[in-house]
């Protein structure tokens, strides 16, 4: 074997062990050039970046930090997360390490005058236990997470923040999420009731740039000012979307494109009556799309999709509940036109038991984003959460922060029969990991009686994987009633990428050589 064929090698690997790059295939190769399965190894460095809580100064807001127990790591590592403008240089970037998301461009630039780091808001100790950290008032800044090895695979930080009373008041939350280059928000607003907001956090050395674009129910909304929007290093920008055009509409679908870096992004939705929550990106648009964890007692429910291809989109709308897929009742299906968002009131449609929303095509699949406005408690004591239409758990998923009361772990199987084990850590501040095996079935939505740890003290993570069967969607909410308002907030769980898939060594790669 060559030089060059050794270092491609070597290069492959450890591109797949910090960015997800999970193969190497040369062309033509076929027969006994074929490379092997590739091996799953750990990821080495994972970034989240958190936005800025809120505005209010009657804001409390907590952070928890969680990384499963992952085979194959290490015994060194680090993980801390810290305010997004004050990374310094040589936590930044400047390794030339990259995350598994688009660009990873090492700046060439130096640092002299950037500030040292303040203490950071949380350091986690050890994979298994979850660490907190609390910040309160108006002046909460947005931040930037680094973990690197074995504090890197599945690393999850959730921000949750209770507001007392005013615009958004109640409980919001959102999962620190990964940079990346675009997302989809189906269901913000710029209705007069409405203050949104597009939060854009810049984690790297070179400044960002991004453009903003809005669907409406006739179409494309016209705005210049959301173009070529510049969100310089370490730092985050919350635009508000009234901002960007004179319309006013219920509905909207944000669509956040960025042409240079990569930013992590989310919608921070606040009603003057309704509360408010973050609206966190769609999963990447699909003919197929499932929305898990409706709770049982939603008194509203709202579906917002939006295809942005050239072909309208024919949706069979189904309810998987603890009994299997019924219709709900006069929405059996939803045309939506190309470039145009939709929304459907489905009203209480649980009706007392768990369930999720499974879209699908009625006869040709065109992709679509989705995502539901949900609804809980009646009169002025009402309150709003939303859920995005997600990927299925796949390996691994984790929730960082719950609570021996306020949690309720949904899992739907919404086409075969799976096995499901849910382990709870062990507490923040004591206790002992319990976990359990669950049977879902097919077509079905359970809110599962989820472990808690023995003799718990502080908070808890819960950690979700499959076993057998069919693809597992999962969502968790997390509930707080509060002078009578029953605040709550609804997190979906994806697979955490925890692992890459990395060539083996002893592959056969003469092909390579010429």
């Amino acid at each position: 074997m060559n030089r060059t064929t050794i270092s491609l090698i070597a290069g492959t690997a450890a591109l797949a062990a910090v960015t997800g790059f999970a193969s190497l295939t040369a062309p033509g190769a076929s027969g006994a050039g074929t490379a092997k399965a590739a091996a799953e190894l750990p990821v080495e460095r994972t970034t989240l970046l958190c936005p800025q809580p809120s505005t209010s100064d009657l804001a409390d807001t907590s952070y928890t930090s969680f990384t499963p127990v992952t085979k194959g790591t290490g015994s060194g590592g680090t993980a801390q997360l810290h305010s997004a403008t004050e990374q310094s240089a040589d936590t930044a970037g400047d390794s030339g390490k990259t995350d598994g998301k688009a660009n990873g461009k090492k700046s060439g630039k130096k640092k002299a005058g950037k500030p040292k780091a303040d203490k950071p808001v949380l350091t986690p100790k050890e994979p298994g236990k979850p660490v907190t950290g609390d910040t309160s008032g108006s002046d909460t800044p947005a931040l930037v997470g680094t973990a690197e090895g074995r504090f890197a695979p599945g690393w999850a930080v959730q921000e949750t923040t209770e507001v007392a009373a005013g615009t958004g008041r109640g409980l919001q939350g959102v999962n620190c999420t990964a940079p990346d280059t675009e997302f989809w928000f189906p269901g913000a607003s710029t209705d007069p009731a409405r203050t949104d907001y597009v939060h854009l956090t810049n984690p790297d050395d070179s400044a960002a740039v991004v453009d903003i674009e809005l669907y409406g129910k006739d179409g494309a909304l016209k705005s210049t000012v959301g173009e070529g929007i510049t969100v310089a290093p370490h730092s985050s920008d919350p635009v508000l979307l009234s901002t960007l055009t004179d319309e006013k509409q219920t509905n909207l679908t944000v669509h956040v494109n960025v042409r240079s870096g990569r930013v992590g992004a989310a919608v921070q939705a606040l009603d003057d009556k309704l509360g408010g929550d973050w609206l966190a990106a769609s999963t990447d648009p699909a003919g197929s799309l499932v929305l898990p964890g409706i709770p049982k007692d939603a008194t509203s429910v709202r579906l917002i999709a939006f295809t942005p291809g050239d072909a309208d989109a024919d949706l069979k709308l189904r309810l998987a509940s603890p009994s299997g897929q019924i219709t709900p009742a006069g929405n059996e299906t939803l045309h939506v036109k190309a470039g145009m968002t939709t929304a459907v009131d489905l009203g209480p449609v649980t009706r007392g038991e768990a369930g999720s929303l499974v879209l699908t095509p009625t006869d040709k699949s065109v992709p679509v984003v989705a995502a539901l406005r949900v609804v809980r408690g009646k009169g002025a004591k009402q309150e709003t959460a939303f859920i995005p239409a997600t990927s299925p758990v796949g390996t691994r998923a984790t929730s960082a922060d719950n609570s021996g009361k306020g949690t309720t772990l949904s899992l739907a199987a919404p086409t075969r029969t799976a096995q499901v084990k849910v382990t709870a850590s062990a507490g923040s501040e004591g206790g002992t990991a319990v976990s359990k095996t669950y049977t879902i079935k097919a077509g079905t939505t359970q809110d599962i009686d989820a472990p808690v740890p023995s003799g718990l003290q502080g908070t808890y993570a819960l950690t979700v994987e499959p076993l057998s069967g069919g693809p597992v969607y999962a969502a968790r909410t997390l509930a707080a009633t509060e002078e009578g308002v029953p605040g709550f907030t609804v997190q979906t769980l994806p697979d955490d990428r925890g692992t890459v898939a990395v060539p083996e060594a002893d592959q056969d790669l003469s092909v390579l050589q010429k």
